[in-house]
């Protein structure tokens, strides 16, 4: 038996990966190696774009556990231990979601599960070949091991993939020798907390407010009060001598008091665990050579790992499986426009290239050292300006990727992320990103003779058309193509797109779309 698809991982991307497949009608197998998830303590959330990406997907209520769209952090945010006044801005990019890594691993695999993915747990990939028009997996299994072969696989597992490493991808990049991290769940003088704003205030220091990094000439710190948890203390340092001693709470407040030159009296986490106790020594900012080989692709830490906090590779992860799920499930039906697969790449290469200038800008900026003080110093004057706080939220968030959609770009919205829209319909008021959960391409039509939707007649039941009337004040466009992974493939402000208007919009449908149902 031929599968469509296998996807060698069931962590976050790798489930990520089999939900858009299986919204787009492919049924992917999912192979876990650990025979249940984990518990193990990792990233603590979800930052900037991709935030606004689950909620197009239905799955944001799911994670926040609270109802209604995300809501932008319009108060404060860090760039390198720096605060950024994001109040500053019209309307801020930076999204946030704290949810612990496990509780995203229930609801993906709940969701695959509802959307009958096959997951496969306890199942080990060993081998891997290609021919011609399949690949072929060993695998070890609990019953027995068996061999499997599909069309496509995908490696969502890890940076220590043996997809990438099977597939004879490189994987380049620098390692960091000089820092040692420190992080424990632990708890804090009751009495030391500000009620008003959540601030952690240390004698000796001062004030150290939730979730926004301290820099000092010693290191870094850092104190986040996570909902549901014992607050996660951090600690940053470069040059420490290595130990293979275990991790101890006595050795985080040894390192605080090099860092803060204070005394934080912690003590042990209350509640059930599992809880952090963790040393981390360097650390790696890493992309593969390529993200495919033949019928091979890589998305996540197997493709890209970074040497910076704030979760990069997750947050990365979870788009590059969205922008892969709808083109591997146009190559597996058949009719994909030429290139189409190949785009996979050159897209997310050029995400993981910015998330590269992020994690180096920012380990530069916290380094040791007086003249990269003086440098912190000349940057907080800058992000004093709304421009630089713009440009740097921006590329945290994500927000200033723009693709190129081949087709006239001079509308500002053409290669970016779906606007944030509330429209007016037949059957009542709704949101754009709540047309998005069928993964399908949309066309949304507000023009004044829904000429933009007749356009694209020939491609009916391809794409899904959606007309209705603006918002107030006027929406960014009047009509946008949207690609199933929700970033725009064609706009215009045009109340009535002309001849040459509705030509481009037909132009970017041939680039993305299957050949038309009827011509």
């Amino acid at each position: 038996m031929l599968a469509d698809a296998v996807i060698v991982g069931g962590g976050p991307n790798g489930l990520m990966l089999a939900c858009e497949l299986s919204l787009a009608g492919v049924r992917p197998v999912v192979l876990e190696r650990l025979p249940r998830p984990s518990e193990e303590p990792k990233a603590n959330g979800l930052l900037g774009q991709v935030v606004k990406l689950i909620d197009h997907r239905g799955l944001y209520e799911r994670l926040s556990g609270s109802p209604g769209p995300p809501q932008p952090n319009s108060a404060y945010f860090m760039f390198a231990a720096m605060s950024m006044d994001l109040s500053l801005l019209d309307a801020s990019p930076v999204h946030a979601l704290a949810v612990p890594q496990r509780r995203i691993v229930q609801v993906l695999e709940e969701r695959a599960l509802e959307l009958g993915v096959d997951v496969r747990r306890g199942h080990q990939v060993v081998g891997l070949a290609q021919d011609g028009g399949s690949v072929t997996v060993d695998v070890e299994a609990p019953d027995a091991p068996y061999r499997l072969r599909a069309r496509y696989l995908v490696g969502a597992d890890g940076a220590h993939s043996l997809t990438r490493k099977l597939s004879g991808i490189g994987f380049p990049g620098v390692t960091y020798d000089r820092t040692t991290a420190r992080t424990a769940h632990a708890t804090v003088p009751a009495e030391w907390l500000d009620p008003a704003t959540g601030a952690l205030n240390v004698p000796g220091y001062g004030p150290v407010p939730p979730f926004l990094p301290q820099r000092t000439e010693h290191g870094g710190f850092s104190y986040a009060p996570l909902p549901g948890h014992p607050p996660l203390v951090s600690t940053m340092e470069w040059d420490q001598p290595e130990t293979d001693a275990p991790m101890s709470l006595e050795e985080l407040r040894a390192s605080i008091r090099r860092v803060l030159g204070a005394e934080i009296p912690l003590g042990p986490p209350s509640g059930e665990g599992p809880h952090v106790l963790r040393r981390l020594t360097g650390g790696n900012t890493r992309v593969a050579e390529r993200f495919s080989d033949r019928r091979v692709f890589l998305v996540g830490d197997a493709a890209h790992v970074y040497a910076t906090g704030g979760g990069p590779g997750l947050n990365l992860g979870l788009q590059d499986a969205v922008n892969l799920g709808w083109r591997l499930a146009a190559a597996i039906r058949g009719g994909a426009p030429a290139g189409l697969l190949d785009g996979y790449e050159t897209e997310r290469r050029q995400a993981a290239r910015r998330m590269i200038l992020n994690a180096q800008a920012q380990a530069a900026l916290t380094a040791p050292g007086g003249d990269v003080t003086a440098l912190r110093e000349l940057f907080t004057e800058l992000l004093g300006h709304r421009d630089t706080v713009r440009h740097l939220a921006d590329l945290i968030a994500g927000a200033d990727v723009r693709y190129d959609m081949g087709v006239n770009d001079a509308h500002p919205l053409i290669g970016r992320f779906a606007p944030d829209l509330e429209l007016r319909t037949p059957d009542g008021t709704v949101r754009l990103a709540e047309l998005t959960r069928s993964a399908r391409p949309l066309l949304l039509d507000l023009t004044e003779d829904a000429s933009a939707a007749a356009s694209l007649s020939d491609w009916d039941g391809q794409v899904e058309v959606v007309t209705a009337r603006p918002p107030s004040p006027a929406p960014p466009a009047t009509a946008l193509l949207l690609r199933p992974d929700c970033y725009v493939a064609w706009a215009t402000s045009a109340s009535r797109p002309g001849p040459e208007e509705r030509d481009s919009l037909r132009s970017a449908a041939r680039r993305w779309l299957a050949a038309p149902a009827h011509a």
